[in-house]
């Protein structure tokens, strides 16, 4: 298991996260226990294996926020 934590610029508010949790299922269909927070301007995920980052950079930019760093735990 890959624990993914993304730093996000650009969420302001639940709904941006909700939108953001969205983004990253669709995006990366195997990702379980997702998670935002604006507050903390991060969002975490868990995969059997790393995720595709350049696919999720653009479709997170396509929704208007930006991957600012990747880490792996």
């Amino acid at each position: 298991m890959v624990k993914t934590v993304l730093e996000i610029d650009g969420m302001m508010c639940g709904m941006c996260e909700a939108h953001m949790n969205d983004v990253i299922r669709k995006t990366i269909p195997d990702a379980k226990k997702v998670k935002s927070s604006h507050k903390k301007n991060m969002s975490r995920f868990v995969t059997e294996e790393k995720p595709d980052i350049d696919k999720l950079k653009k479709a997170v930019d396509e929704i208007g926020y930006k991957i600012l760093s990747v880490n792996y735990e």
